[in-house]
């Protein structure tokens, strides 16, 4: 059965995954592929970010809208209306077509000739992006069984991770050698050619097939019907409550890490990409799977342990990112940065074990859909504006203190080396990226220590974790 066939096929609850271990490992891997692009897209921005404020002299705040409340919005508003469709509708068609669409906007950004040109491509990006991972998840969840799908969508969730790896990995040289703008064209138009392959390559699996005999199942679950639910089920919304924290910090936090390290480090796009944010990336795609191996092993004794290993990985991490951004040493700022990452994103996969896990089969994609709608237009789309209004509130406040001349203000300190040498000296280019590189520092490490909220959080959600779980995992 190809996949532009739509299942006709029952729910069956068999308890059992769906097709040979070979394929499913193939379908498991293709949309790991596909979720590592949808990254890939996504923090490109974040790993040419200097070029782009430069190039168009934005303030730290408006780069965080560019990167983030920008794509956020789009992505969250199309994110429930596609994962309804999902719901009723062939899945593998859905992510397929999704991934040529995102794949275009990201292509179309490097020939943005404005920061508005640059922002209605992001928002194309955003809209594209919204219909990958609701019906991702839910063809997880019949593909594999309960106890399988913790490490299942851990993989999955290394998109997140391997993405931001592969951005740092390839867009930063192509950015070096050639443009910023040459590095969105290379690295968007691929995605047309894996949307395709997966259109015809994976197949629509029945719905609800690998979930336990007697697992509750219902014909017909309207959005209204799923919202009200959810809304006395206290697992879900703690979990993305969590969730959200997380990304706000998150997405804050790596839309300025490569800027931290170019001002700060005095590197080279390519250095900091190579050197830093990609083995950093690599050690939360380690964590990633880790977290997701680690709950699996131990869900068997340890029911919670979806909710407790995230909670008390995040609190580990908080006193690595503070020495992380705070060590004038490049060489100790990565080991910390390295180790942190691997703890914090421990969560991933959790956050959608969780969230699927406490909903029946047919609300699985709009389960998702209302946890990212949150995640996203409050992680996503804020967290990067937060960490941007903050760092150029402390720059301010350095590039005043530093003052050379009335010439030298913020703005100023934002443009490229020879605006500013053109504006005044050597001395004034030293201050300006001395100012700019303290306020963004202060900026990151004291956003990062929110992340101790969010494992409070994970650990406050294992006193009803149980009573709310479906198909409980052990």
């Amino acid at each position: 059965m190809s996949a532009t066939q739509a299942t006709a096929a029952p729910m069956t609850n068999t308890g059992q995954a769906f097709g040979t271990s070979g394929y499913r490992g193939y379908v498991l891997f293709s949309l790991l592929v596909v979720y590592t692009l949808n990254f890939i897209d996504r923090a490109l921005i974040g790993v040419v970010s200097e070029p782009i404020i430069r190039e168009f002299q934005l303030t730290d705040l408006q780069f965080g809208f560019l990167s983030g409340f920008g794509f956020a919005l789009t992505y969250t508003l199309f994110g429930i209306p596609i994962a309804r469709f999902a719901e009723r509708y062939n899945r593998v068609r859905i992510i397929a077509f999704s991934v040529i669409l995102w794949s275009v906007m990201t292509a179309l950004c490097g020939i943005a000739g404005s920061f508005i040109a640059l922002l209605v491509f992001r928002v194309g990006v955003g809209i594209g992006e919204a219909g990958c991972t609701p019906p991702a998840n839910s063809i997880i969840a019949d593909y594999f069984p309960p106890r399988s799908r913790a490490r299942a969508l851990a993989i999955y969730a290394m998109g997140v991770t391997l993405g931001s790896a592969l951005a740092a990995a390839f867009g930063g040289p192509i950015a070096e050698a050639f443009s910023w703008r040459q590095a969105f064209i290379i690295l968007g138009l691929p995605g047309i050619v894996v949307g395709l392959v997966v259109l015809f390559t994976v197949k629509e699996p029945p719905r609800g097939y690998s979930d336990p005999p007697g697992t509750p199942q219902l014909e017909k679950l309207g959005f209204n019907a799923t919202l009200k639910r959810l809304s006395g089920n206290k697992s879900y919304w703690i979990n993305a409550l969590a969730a959200t924290i997380v990304a706000f910090v998150g997405y804050g936090v790596s839309s300025f890490q490569v800027s931290f390290f170019v001002r700060v480090h005095e590197l080279s796009i390519s250095d900091v990409a190579l050197q830093l944010v990609l083995p950093i990336s690599l050690s939360a795609a380690a964590g990633t799977f880790g977290g997701g191996f680690a709950i699996e092993k131990l869900s068997g004794r340890f029911p919670n342990a979806v909710a407790w290993v995230p909670g008390w990985s995040l609190m580990a991490s908080l006193p690595l990112y503070w020495i992380g951004f705070t060590t004038d040493s490049q060489s100790t700022a990565l080991m910390m940065l390295i180790v942190a990452a691997f703890l914090h994103y421990t969560y991933l996969g959790s956050q959608y074990t969780i969230a699927q896990g406490v909903v029946d089969v047919k609300a699985r994609a709009t389960s998702i859909a209302i946890l990212l709608f949150v995640v996203n237009l409050i992680g996503y789309g804020l967290g990067p504006l937060f960490v941007g209004a903050i760092s150029d509130i402390l720059s301010a406040s350095y590039v005043s203190s530093a003052a050379i001349n009335a010439q030298m203000t913020l703005e100023l300190c934002k443009g490229t080396d020879a605006s500013i040498l053109a504006a005044g000296n050597e001395a004034m280019l030293a201050a300006c990226r001395e100012a700019t590189g303290e306020g963004v520092r202060d900026a990151l490490r004291f956003t990062a220590m929110i992340y101790g909220a969010s494992g409070l959080a994970y650990l406050w959600l294992c006193r009803h974790l149980q009573k709310d779980l479906l198909a409980k995992m052990n």
